[in-house]
């Protein structure tokens, strides 16, 4: 069966992972996550992508970016992904492919849904018990966006913008919002869209994205489809 095709819409922001092959490790070494962070940064320059949050764990990769070109985040990750590889296998002696064949993708919907997901994906290393609190792990968006950090990386999307008048005032807002554990649902819901190359929003958004792109954009029903009478 052919791979449905990624949904990408420009300046829709996109939740992609990319998982290790087989589940191995993609990083070995402190300097493995400073390599792949700074050419993040290069491709996401060249290809027109901002970077809304990212998290890179053991053996895979969140990242939330929205482009004017649907094309962008493609281009940016197969420019990384080949150099990264590239720079493993010289670095480690190895060979083969590092990366699964595909990253996955949804495209997020703002109103709603966009902090939903940066939650999500900051939340990433408590959740698989790695730390405590998300400040704690070096190798996210959380103390850029949460604490201020500078970052040549990350740039904050409009829905964050909106938290507050000033930079200060935004972080704290956003630090508020992780009092709370995101609800279990809500991890399914992101999961799902995330893995199954669907919207994660309203139906309403779900039609929108089905109606620009031509295509179905949210699950169908399970179940052989009725015959007509």
């Amino acid at each position: 069966m052919p791979r449905r095709p990624r949904l990408s819409l420009p300046n829709v922001p996109l939740h992609l992972i990319q998982r290790g092959n087989n589940r191995q490790a993609g990083f070995y070494a402190d300097e493995d996550y400073r390599r792949y962070l700074e050419w993040l940064d290069e491709y996401a320059a060249t290809t027109g992508c901002r970077v809304h949050a990212y998290v890179l764990m053991t053996n895979h990769v969140h990242l939330l970016v929205s482009a004017r070109r649907a094309e962008a985040p493609g281009e940016m990750m197969k420019a990384l992904g080949q150099r990264y590889v590239q720079y493993i296998n010289r670095t480690y002696r190895r060979s083969g492919s590092l990366w699964e064949g595909r990253y996955r993708s949804c495209p997020t919907q703002t109103d709603g849904y966009l902090l939903t997901c940066q939650r999500y994906i900051e939340l990433n290393p408590v959740r698989a018990a790695m730390v405590e609190h998300p400040a704690d792990y070096p190798w996210s968006s959380y103390r850029a966006n949460a604490q201020g950090e500078p970052s040549t990386l990350v740039v904050p999307h409009e829905v964050f913008e909106a938290l507050g008048r000033d930079a200060l005032e935004r972080q704290a807002a956003y630090r508020e919002l992780f009092r709370h554990a995101l609800d279990p649902g809500l991890v399914d819901e992101i999961r799902r869209a995330t893995n199954g190359n669907f919207a994660f929003g309203t139906g309403l958004f779900g039609a929108q994205v089905a109606t620009a792109l031509g295509r179905r954009a949210i699950p169908g029903k399970p179940g052989r489809p009725r015959r007509p009478p």
